[in-house]
């Protein structure tokens, strides 16, 4: 395998990219801790009954990230080649499509919110809530979507500043908002688990307004505008597909599994329900650098392969991954620090405060896992185009392996909370393996051609 790369320029653009987005990362991250902690203090049930509603609207913002990050490795590699053409039609080709599925999901949440919900619990109560939680939440999926997929092709061109600063704003709007409409606050009604949707709702609005709507009409690097909207992309739509599909079908699979883990908690009971959301947001918080690497990796990569220097580009692949093996060490010891404090900000159960306890102990030790994957299949691999690779990966051992095990693991053989969360994310443990025996192949190095 390739030595590591030594070059401060390298080190410098990737921190370029990968610290705005790490810390708009963390700023989302911090979003779902403040909506988490609000919404725990009107109760469990409101705690599991959001956290629930919230996993298929999670599901969306997956299949978003999908879009977006299979159209942002056609985006980096044609920004490489300096074939901007094939890049506006690129992003065009996306955002039909972003549009057509984030209609489908509205239509889905207005037509059956309690059938969606009972996939994730049989408890009446937790139906009710979610079943308010989500009518109030469908406007973000068209919100969310179109914000998501553009942020991640302004990223793909180096483009990081602008989505770092609206999730900034995004951050005090929600906070503000959630305060007023949750508990009632200067006049307004308290509207509960509503106004947590409320708040999220206007905050995804200020946020695709600024995003999006710069992106039409002020963003100069791309110049896509309205009328693009609108061009032929026929002769480019054969290759899209066959990068950003892959892409999409195992973000998806991805979404899914989260989904199906969850239907397995939710069965397990409402206590590793409210458990899990408490020690989610803390993983999340702890791999938001990870998540900036990973996105990093994959657009540095993209343009060296833009430029024609595969050599190059095997090397710049193991320094990422010696970088995520790096990362998940210091993220695992952050939680296990971090553990108590954030357990003890919430107010619930001793049964639901022992399980979330063991639930911490079990994310330190995936996380380190989580890392070099995250940052090889979503970074590196997803980077040189080796996407249909990928998807056979998530179908392999997330659904032949993870859910099946953890499904035993929490309803059949009721294991400690521990070992059924291992067993549920085994997966992770496995594709890191796999996915370093692809780098050293060297088979994950794709040609893509632009438009004809």
């Amino acid at each position: 395998m390739a030595g590591l790369v030594r070059s401060g320029a390298f080190y410098r653009k990737s921190a370029a990219i990968a610290v705005p987005i790490a810390l708009q990362s963390m700023i989302t991250m911090g979003v779902n801790m403040m909506d988490t902690i609000m919404v725990g203090r009107l109760g469990e049930q409101a705690l599991s009954a959001v956290s629930l509603a919230n996993q298929f609207i999670t599901l969306f913002q997956i299949c978003c990230m999908g879009m977006g990050m299979g159209a942002a490795v056609l985006t980096a590699r044609f920004w490489g080649k300096g074939d901007v053409a094939s890049l506006k039609q690129s992003v065009t080709i996306m955002l039909r499509f972003c549009l057509v599925i984030a209609s489908g999901f509205a239509l889905a949440t207005l037509a059956m919110p309690r059938a969606i919900l009972s996939l994730y619990t049989s408890e009446a109560p937790l139906l009710e809530l979610g079943a308010v939680y989500f009518l109030w939440s469908v406007p973000t999926y068209w919100l969310t979507g179109f914000s998501l997929t553009t942020t991640l092709v302004l990223r793909s061109v180096g483009e990081t500043r602008l989505p770092l600063l609206t999730s900034i704003a995004a951050f005090f709007v929600n906070v503000g908002a959630n305060y007023i409409f949750i508990f009632g606050k200067f006049g307004a009604p308290a509207m509960g688990v509503a106004g947590a949707a409320l708040g999220t709702l206007i905050s995804r609005a200020m946020e695709c307004a600024v995003i999006f709507g710069s992106f039409l009409f002020v963003e100069k690097r791309i110049g896509y505008r309205v009328k693009d909207l609108f061009c032929r992309c026929g002769g480019l739509l054969g290759e899209y597909l066959r990068i950003s599909l892959p892409v999409l079908i195992s973000d998806t699979l991805l979404g899914l599994g989260n989904n199906a883990v969850a239907v397995v908690m939710g069965h397990i009971g409402s206590a590793f329900v409210a458990a899990n959301a408490i020690t989610t947001v803390t993983q999340q918080l702890s791999t938001t650098f990870t998540q900036g690497v990973s996105q990093a990796s994959c657009i540095v990569i993209g343009h060296t392969l833009g430029e024609g220097d595969t050599e190059r580009a095997q090397q710049e692949g193991v320094t990422f991954l010696v970088l995520g093996a790096g990362i998940g060490v210091l993220a695992g010891g952050f939680i296990m620090l971090l553990s108590g404090p954030v357990i003890g900000m919430y107010q619930v159960s001793a049964e639901t405060e022992e399980i979330a306890r063991q639930l911490m102990l079990a994310v330190g030790f995936i996380v380190i896992f989580m890392s070099c994957n995250n940052i090889m299949t979503k970074g590196v691999l997803r980077g040189g185009g080796d996407t249909r690779f990928l998807m056979v990966a998530d179908i392999l051992f997330l659904w032949a392996v993870s859910i099946p095990l953890g499904a035993l693991a929490g309803l059949v053989w009721h294991l400690p909370p521990f070992w059924i969360y291992v067993c549920l994310k085994i997966d992770q443990i496995l594709k890191a393996f796999w996915c370093v025996t692809r780098l050293r192949s060297r088979k994950w190095i794709k040609v893509i051609h632009g438009a004809a």
